[in-house]
């Protein structure tokens, strides 16, 4: 199809999950690289050296300070593409990579992880650890009829990146401090304990079906706001859940 956007891949500092999960979308991503998308750059998935120009970065992982050679992909990047996505809780608010203090055995020197958005100017953030298939499915998709659909169709997916776009505007890190003001205390959290299973020094405990942190264990990697599905949930936007499910079924239904 004439008039696809083109995305590309770009791997950072991570465990590749972020990856797993684009690569999981089964026949949605079939569906994208035949309707709507090129995938101009990928380590893994596309036979490119240099990171090329493109509609948008999926970007995965954080950034060694000590690796002169990310910190310079990263600024290409930013160059490059006219969106930026910080795919996953590494990119977003540095996760595990927080807990790095350097003296691994192959490159003892990388001492020092930084989210994306230290370094340069982040458009959209999909948390999570990792993304789910789905929820990457429906921003390469909404980004796509942003910069290609209808007016209706702009409206529609400008709405439905709202929040992602929000919060990369918001702070570069996180923790449970920041989980309870924005949503335990909002009575938004609903006990699905993701926080807990996702904090990578067991700081965090489930008491009577809601999670208790303890803060003197917190190493403010993000892990568990990036987990958590009610941290940047947007109540204006559950009103349009219809249309904007119905746009995203029909872009993806088989023709």
């Amino acid at each position: 199809m004439a008039n696809k956007i083109t995305v590309g891949h770009v791997h950072m500092s991570g465990c590749t999950g972020c990856l797993v999960s684009l690569a999981d979308t089964y026949e949605g991503l079939f569906k994208i690289l035949d309707d709507y998308a090129d995938l101009v750059y990928g380590l893994t998935l596309a036979d490119v050296r240099k990171i090329p120009e493109m509609d948008i970065a999926l970007v995965e992982g954080g950034v060694c300070l000590q690796d002169h050679e990310s910190v310079e992909d990263i600024k290409t990047t930013r160059q490059k593409a006219k969106i930026v996505v910080a795919l996953g809780g590494c990119a977003s608010y540095g996760n595990i990579l927080r807990f790095a203090r350097g003296g691994q055995q192959n490159q003892p020197q990388h001492e020092s992880y930084v989210p994306i958005g230290e370094l340069i100017d982040v458009d959209v953030m999909i948390p999570g650890c990792a993304p789910t298939p789905q929820q990457i499915r429906n921003v390469v998709v909404m980004a796509y009829l942003l910069l290609k659909g209808t007016d209706d169709q702009k409206a529609l997916a400008a709405k439905y990146l709202k929040p992602m776009m929000d919060l990369a505007k918001g702070s570069k890190e996180a923790c449970f401090c920041d989980l309870m003001y924005d949503v335990i205390n909002q009575g938004l959290c609903m006990g699905c304990g993701s926080c807990a299973a996702a904090c990578p020094v067991r700081a965090i405990t489930m008491e009577f079906g809601k999670p208790n942190g303890q803060r003197d264990l917190c190493i403010k990697c993000g892990a568990c706001y990036a987990q958590c599905p009610r941290s940047f949930l947007d109540a204006a936007l559950l009103e349009q859940y219809e249309p904007i499910t119905e746009l995203i079924q029909g872009a993806m239904a088989t023709k």
